[in-house]
């Protein structure tokens, strides 16, 4: 398999299928499209007669035109947004270049981006860090796995940082960051809005959802804003349940929060911001399609033969999700004689709960312990707790806009204390192990646990510490050509210990402790080709976190699995050097254009993969790996009203290097050549928006937005790409099974195509607008899970079918 060559800056050698080929014939039409509408203006007019759309971002902590920072950034402003209707981060994630979010689950989806990607991560590993920091504004509140699903209402924009970030903002933000930045309070004024939405979805329940804002000040110097929101998200996957009943749209959810902040300007030089967030997501259940369930097969006789449904899944348990998030934060800004002084300290706290029907993990279990076929279909809990406590502090010194060298320095500190903690109730199981077993085996293996009818118990609580220091400093090497020089020296310390008790546990006690420090640095360079035009290129370091794997379940796995997975017990830290060069041009006759093409080298790459049928999880390092692409984003007008943009990446994604396992071969699809998980090849948005006047409103206008998104096809994990991996085979005779009956699944999730409407009315001060979703009614795969390796449940998570919806929104 061809792959990068060295010689990226020049060109890109890539083999392509033919599809893919379409694809890249596709990106440089549209690129040499984007060249010629340099030189013609839009809808006949001349530059003069037409004013340039300046968009400022925050995203290296000084407010810039995004036209001028050298690096790749794009934005989302409030009004598209609201036009998109994107209500999380898998929905913003389509409509940006080289974006990516592996969903599974509600509040449990991964983000990467340029293709850095480690695979896929579960509940049971707490451990692993981020690869794409979050940051609410200045306030850092990403968490691997549970990415925090906030409320987009009332944001200003959304701001998407390519490439590693580790100078300005630290480890976690290996691949990227995104920044969601709120509408400030604003004083000397008093208004508000209120937005109600209805929707139905196909096959599925009703959702609804009501938000309000209100900016209250009686000062020019102070104001108060309240932001709240109550949100009905509605369901579309059916549970069959034993005896044959179902249970409908077992997956609806609500999210319910407020945002409240001030601002107070102390003086002419001295503004304090401080902000309160409190947010409830809850879920009755998970967007899970089944295709194989131990209790729900095509195999078994004396039990009823089932094939679930395109949209069904089997439960013998309700299951549940819940995170409850806090953040209280402050912002104070000094503007002092030569330099701005800025503080932000933040306390983030959020307590999660991942409840999920795992009888047909323990069933599987039982049914190799020997148990009598009439103990099996014991109903089981899986419960995963999170209880997280995070306090961070900044503070930076940056000269002002008008310096001769534009330069910031900072200090952060940051201490995060997370209890992880795992209980499986089953009630009667210790009767059923006792008569099974031998008397007394339940109880012998509590290893302290004060627990019945519990056979898994553990407990992992740690705490991480991280001191930085960072700065970058621009100065003018010409008129027309910026140098900017950055890096960030860090510190940190893990203290964890892991302790379990339960008949399928080790009865672990173990205390583990890694620390690490480095200096990541960045080079930057922007030149002014003219006043609209503006080459870039940088170099830079990102770094990740390395970790310590909990033990397997040894009483769970095969002598294989032990074998080839009992070796790894940590994982040092992850690096990337990017390189990457481009332009931006925002010119006068409405276009706006930014390209790029970079190549990541990524050493000692955290990978994650399945430990067989452990029902663990490892975590290792593979020592290089690679991504590379173009990335492509522009703007333009074809008439007046009548506005596009268009976003596409091309990726190529892969392993370096070759990990062998224990017993010969390779270790999980890791191998030269192989692509990395959970990354698309392809990726495009177009999108529409058409806006005229009509008469019969004074003043008001309709609206038309369409988008289409295009997302190729992606591995879960990286064995996913192995020769025969699709083929599951239980080994379990359960139900008249015999357990050799082999289960075929196609573990490459295909490309999916969304296009979405939304025909809306602005008058005065209301908005009015139907929308669909999803048009087509595609059934978009988005993850694959396998529980115990497969042995007792093939899944794949699939996305919202067709959604049609009403909404309001009233100003005031």
């Amino acid at each position: 398999m061809s792959h990068f060559g060295p010689n990226w800056g020049v060109g890109l050698n890539m083999e392509f299928s033919s599809c893919a080929e379409n694809h890249v014939r596709l990106f440089f039409v549209v690129f040499a499209f984007c060249l010629a509408t340099l030189y013609f203006p839009a809808n006949g007019q001349s530059e003069s007669e037409q004013e340039i759309k300046e968009i400022h971002v925050t995203a290296t902590k000084r407010a810039e035109r995004i036209q001028d920072i050298p690096f790749s950034v794009t934005s989302k402003t409030e009004e598209e947004l609201q036009r998109s209707g994107a209500s999380n981060v898998e929905d913003l994630s389509r409509a940006f270049a080289a974006v990516t979010v592996q969903n599974l689950g509600p509040g449990q989806s991964q983000v990467a981006m340029r293709g850095v990607s480690a695979g896929q991560i579960i509940r049971d590993q707490p451990g692993v860090k981020s690869q794409v920091g979050i940051y609410m504004d200045d306030s850092l509140v990403s968490l691997s796995l549970f990415t925090p699903d906030f409320d987009l209402f009332d944001l200003n924009r959304v701001e998407v940082l390519r490439g590693p970030q580790g100078t300005l903002y630290g480890a976690g933000s290996v691949g990227g960051t995104i920044r969601y930045i709120t509408n400030t309070p604003e004083p000397g004024v008093t208004y508000g809005q209120v937005e109600l939405d209805t929707n139905s979805v196909t096959d599925g329940g009703m959702g609804w959802h009501g938000k309000g804002m209100v900016n209250v000040s009686s000062s020019s110097t102070s104001a108060f804003r309240l932001v709240g929101y109550s949100t009905s998200t509605a369901g579309f996957i059916d549970a069959r349940r034993e005896g044959g009943g179902v249970d409908e749209d077992v997956n609806s959810g609500s999210k319910t929060g407020f945002r409240a902040s001030a601002i107070w300007q102390a003086s002419d030089r001295v503004t304090v911001l401080p902000r309160l967030i409190y947010q409830n997501a809850s879920f009755d259940g998970f967007n899970r399609r089944e295709v194989y369930n131990l209790f729900a097969n095509p195999y078994t006789t004396t039990r009823p033969a089932i094939q679930l449904g395109e949209r069904e899944q089997h439960l013998l348990l309700d299951e549940e999700f819940e995170d409850e998030s806090f953040l209280l934060d402050t912002k104070i800004t000094a503007d002092r004689d030569g330099f701005i002084l800025t503080s932000v300290t933040s306390y983030l706290t959020r307590d999660i709960l991942a409840s999920r029907d795992a009888s047909a993990l323990v069933g599987s279990v039982s049914v190799d312990l020997g148990f009598p076929e009439d103990a099996i279909a014991t109903p089981s809990n899986l419960r995963d707790t999170t209880d997280l406590a995070q306090f961070t502090q900044e503070v930076n010194i940056a000269s002002h806009d008008d310096a001769n060298i534009a330069w910031l320095f900072g200090a952060f500190y940051s201490n995060l204390s997370r209890e992880y903690a795992q209980r499986l109730p089953t009630p009667g199981y210790d009767a059923l192990v006792d008569a099974a077993l031998g008397a007394g085996v339940s109880a012998a293996s509590m290893n302290g646990y004060r627990l019945t009818n519990s056979p898994y118990n553990s407990d992992l609580p740690y705490d991480i510490t991280q001191i930085a220091l960072f700065g970058e400093a621009t100065f003018s090497a010409s008129d027309r050509l910026d140098i900017t020089i950055g890096g960030r020296w860090f510190d940190w310390s893990e203290e964890r210990t892991f302790y379990s008790g339960g008949l399928f546990s080790n009865g672990d006690l173990q205390d583990d402790e890694t620390e690490s420090s480095g200096f990541s640095p960045r080079v930057l360079a922007n030149f002014a080709v003219n006043d609209n035009i503006a080459w870039n290129a940088q170099v830079s370091r990102g770094f990740r976190l390395g970790g310590v794997n909990d033990p397997l379940n040894a009483a769970v796995c095969t002598g294989s699995d032990l074998v080839n997975f009992g070796g790894f017990q940590s994982y040092s830290d992850e690096y990337v050097w990017n390189y990457e060069t481009g332009f931006k041009s925002q010119l006068p006759n409405g276009f706006s254009l930014s390209a790029a093409v970079f190549r990541t080298e990524i050493e000692d790459l955290q990978v994650t993969l399945d430990a067989g049928s452990c029902s663990s999880r490892i975590s290792f390092n593979v020592e290089e790996a690679h991504t590379g692409g173009a990335e492509l984003e522009m703007g333009f007008s074809l008439a007046e009203g009548l506005d596009f943009s268009f976003a596409t990446s091309r990726l190529r994604s892969e392993f370096d290097s070759t990990v062998l396992a224990e017993e010969g071969g390779v270790l999980g699809g890791v191998a030269e050549g192989n692509r990395l998980a959970s990354v698309p090849e392809f990726q495009m948005a177009l999108t529409m928006d058409y806006v005229f006047p009509v008469s019969v409103f004074d003043g008001g206008e309709v609206y038309l937005h369409a988008s289409l998104q295009h997302v190729g096809d992606r591995i879960t994990q990286p064995s996913d790409q192995v020769s025969g991996a699709g083929r599951f085979v239980s080994n379990l005779a359960y139900g008249g099974a015999t357990g050799s009956e082999a289960t075929n699944v196609d573990l490459t999730l295909d490309a999916y195509r969304l296009l979405d409407l939304r025909l809306g009315l602005n008058m005065d001060a209301w908005e009015v607008a139907a929308y669909v979703k999803n048009v087509t009614d595609e059934n978009a795969p988005l993850s694959f899970d396998r529980e115990r390796g497969g042995r007792a449940r093939l899944a794949f998570r699939v996305g919202q079918p067709r959604t049609l919806g009403l909404v309001m929104r009233r100003a005031f």
